[in-house]
C-alpha cells in the first residue's frame, strides 16, 4: 500500500490518510501510516541503515480521512506537539451529518467527556457529573456553521473548526446535539456512507519548526450523498 504525500522536507511530512487506514496500530500484522511512511523513508534513503523516525504529533480515528503532519525527527516532534498543546496548530473538519442543521453563525458547542476504555467510545456528561470516579474528564470545544442543507436526503454539510482534540470528539459531540455523521453508527447514525464515515480532516495550518513560517494544507473533496 502507498500513502498519498502532500509535501515532505527535511524535518516533516503531510500526508492525506485515507479512511479505513490507522494512524498508528499495536498490531504489527495491520498496515498503519507510521509503518507505511517508515517504508518510504527507508526506499528513499538507501545510504542509511537505522530506522527512519517517524513522530506522530496528532491523530486521526481509524474510519476518518484527511491531512496529518509527522516529523522525522525528534526536535521537530517537540515543536511540532508544542503547537497542539498551545492550540497553535489548526485543525478544520467538514462533515456531512444527519438532519437538518440550520446555523449560518459560527456557534461554539462545548461539553464535558471521557474516553469509556472498554467500548472504545467518548461519553458526554453534564456539569453535575464532574467527579464521576475512576474517569477523566475533560473539556471538548469546537466551532461549527452550516456549509449546505441536502434538503431532499435530509443531511447537512458542516464546517467544523476543532478547538480541543479529544477522542472521538466531533464524533460525539454531533451525535449529542441530534446530528450524527453519516455512517457512524457507533455514534448513533442510522445511515450508512461509502468509506468510513463521512468526516474529514481537510485543512490543517500550523508553524514550520525549521523556517518559522506558516504551513497551509487544504485537500478538495465532496461526500456521497
Amino acid at each position: 500500500m502507498l500513502i498519498n504525500i502532500l509535501y515532505e522536507d527535511n524535518s516533516i511530512l503531510i500526508i492525506k490518510k485515507p479512511a479505513g487506514l490507522a494512524t498508528q496500530s499495536a498490531n504489527i500484522r495491520q498496515p498503519d501510516c507510521v509503518s507505511l511512511l517508515k517504508d518510504h523513508l527507508k526506499r528513499t534513503d538507501s545510504g542509511s541503515n537505522a530506522e527512519p523516525y517517524v513522530g506522530v504529533i496528532h491523530r486521526l480515528d481509524q474510519p476518518v480521512a484527511g491531512i496529518l503532519v509527522f516529523a522525522k525527527n525528534k526536535r521537530a516532534a517537540a515543536a511540532l506537539s508544542s503547537q497542539v498543546q498551545s492550540t497553535l496548530m489548526n485543525k478544520h473538519y467538514s462533515a456531512l451529518v444527519e438532519g437538518v442543521v440550520d446555523v449560518t453563525e459560527e456557534t461554539v458547542l462545548t461539553n464535558l467527556m471521557y474516553k469509556d476504555g472498554k467500548i472504545s467510545k467518548a461519553v458526554i456528561v453534564d456539569d453535575t457529573d464532574r467527579n464521576v470516579p475512576g474517569v477523566k474528564i475533560q473539556e471538548a470545544t469546537l466551532k461549527y456553521r452550516t456549509e449546505h442543507i441536502f434538503e431532499s436526503e435530509n443531511r447537512t454539510r458542516l464546517s467544523i473548526d476543532l478547538i480541543t482534540g479529544r477522542f472521538h470528539q466531533i464524533r460525539a459531540q454531533l451525535s449529542n446535539i441530534g446530528h450524527p455523521i453519516v455512517g457512524d453508527r457507533k455514534y448513533g447514525a442510522v445511515t450508512t456512507y461509502s468509506s468510513g464515515i463521512a468526516l474529514i480532516a481537510d485543512k490543517l495550518e500550523f508553524v514550520h519548526p525549521d523556517t518559522g513560517e506558516k504551513v497551509e494544507k487544504v485537500v478538495d473533496f465532496s461526500f456521497s450523498l
